[in-house]
């Protein structure tokens, strides 16, 4: 594409002024008509849905990967002409020249080390949540997501919903006010944590790649039952606790809404017992936020705990969410996050932000949504979505950018993993955070946990 012919299609596209870190790269051969082929990290549970939906949006899927053959084979057989591989490292390598775009939807740790190997070789990416397990290698993402103009959404699909762009239109309108406090609190977590590492090892099944699955952490014996599948997300190495499974949700909106940015302190204020491999069962965080753009400080609590785990978990004080209880007949909904602002409040009440309530100062109960007198006249500012996936895919053909891309998407992961870093320290111990230079200020080790301690041969190259 000639210079003159980008410059027009960027004008056509909208991309020229509605883009600030540039259009993303035109795909293989610089053919927009041509059908974009995709490899895909991670290809059971999340990735199963993520490689079927990218397929139903228009995606080839040329290559498959994933480290256990009872996952990568069901797949493969959906895909005949896809190449298999145990490996990213080794898809990445084998055929780089024939993928325009990677899916990611492996446990946390790897997510990091597999996006940022393909966005080198200029990938567009479409990542699941946490979009990585490290504050650094989220500032890498970001970084090279602009750098090299790539298409990309992290797999935070409320992004895509309705209810949660209305809720930051009517915020930024000014329906609450200015917002002085946020609340969020989840049902998580529903895996094992809080817990010791048993002093055991099993054979490894003959079907799974445990030298990739432990990936860039450090080596550990393999253990039937403890990690894999869908066991890891509440140790240390490979996950990222509550906050890094659903703060990536419910913590999307209110981060657009009230224009978040970095936070000044984070401190773990209580907290079941803390071990040294897994995050606690229950835990309640802070993060203080400055002004910023006309907005005052602001205080957000996150707090996380399973009520099925025999103890009762930390929840916001019954006075805060009073009108919550009357309004779901009684009872604290499992997930929610409450925005209290000088002249009222805007509850939304699942994890992916569909539907949400307000209530003014002067008012007995909350309202839903829309239907509330004081939102009717607030016009619409922002585009809905033709689907999460969908966006993903326009993008990497040159349309607008994806509303979950890694230039909110790796701002809003970063800030979440000051939490896991103020969970595994503890409590007592205020951290003030220098966000720009991903430092502490006062605690050395929570400087110290911003990057992992990398397996020999898994580093990136940066």
């Amino acid at each position: 594409m000639t210079q003159n012919n980008r410059r027009e299609f960027l004008k056509l596209s909208g991309l020229a002024a509605g883009a600030t870190f540039g259009a993303p790269s035109i795909v293989r051969g610089q053919n927009l008509n041509s059908r974009l082929q995709i490899g895909c990290i991670g290809v059971g549970g999340k990735g199963k849905s993520d490689t079927l939906n990218t397929a139903k949006c228009g995606g080839k899927i040329v290559g498959l990967c994933d480290v256990d053959q009872k996952r990568l084979n069901p797949m493969a057989k959906r895909f005949p002409d896809a190449q298999k591989h145990s490996d990213f490292r080794e898809m990445l390598t084998k055929m780089g020249d024939q993928i325009d775009g990677v899916t990611i939807s492996t446990p946390d740790h790897v997510h990091g080390v597999a996006g940022i190997m393909a966005m080198q070789m200029g990938k567009h990416i479409y990542c699941q949540k946490p979009l990585t397990q490290t504050v650094w290698e989220s500032r890498m993402m970001r970084n090279l997501a602009r750098d090299k103009k790539l298409a990309t959404q992290m797999g935070n699909q409320g992004s895509a919903e309705s209810g949660l762009r209305r809720s930051v239109e009517l915020i930024q309108s000014g329906v609450i006010g200015k917002p002085l406090e946020l609340h969020v609190w989840t049902n998580r977590p529903v895996w094992p944590q809080g817990l010791k590492r048993p002093d055991k090892s099993d054979p490894i099944p003959d079907t799974l790649n445990w030298d990739s699955w432990i990936g860039p952490a450090q080596m550990r014996p393999y253990v039937n039952g403890l990690y894999h599948d869908f066991k890891w997300r509440g140790w240390g190495d490979f996950g990222t606790g509550a906050l890094g499974d659903m703060a990536c949700h419910t913590v999307n909106m209110p981060f657009r809404a009230l224009k978040l940015g970095y936070p000044t302190k984070i401190e773990c204020e209580m907290s079941s017992r803390i071990y040294d491999e897994t995050y606690p069962l229950t835990s309640r965080v802070r993060f203080d936020f400055p002004e910023r753009e006309g907005l005052p400080p602001l205080k957000f609590w996150w707090y996380e705990g399973n009520p099925k785990n025999n103890f009762t978990p930390i929840r916001p004080y019954p006075d805060l969410v009073s009108d919550i209880v009357n309004l779901r007949g009684g009872k604290l909904p499992a997930s929610g996050a409450l925005i209290i602002g000088e002249k009222g409040q805007l509850f939304s009440q699942d994890d992916y932000g569909r539907s949400f309530y307000v209530k003014l100062k002067g008012e007995k109960e909350f309202t839903q949504g829309d239907k509330h007198e004081a939102c009717q006249g607030v016009p619409q500012t922002i585009d809905r979505s033709p689907g999460h996936h969908e966006e993903w895919i326009e993008m990497m053909k040159g349309g607008k950018p994806a509303y979950s891309n890694f230039e909110i998407a790796a701002y809003l992961n970063e800030v979440i993993l000051l939490g896991t870093i103020a969970q595994q320290i503890g409590e007592g111990s205020p951290i003030d955070w220098d966000g720009p230079n991903m430092k502490s200020t006062n605690n050395k080790l929570a400087s110290s946990l911003v990057k992992r301690n990398y397996r020999d041969g898994w580093a990136p190259k940066i």
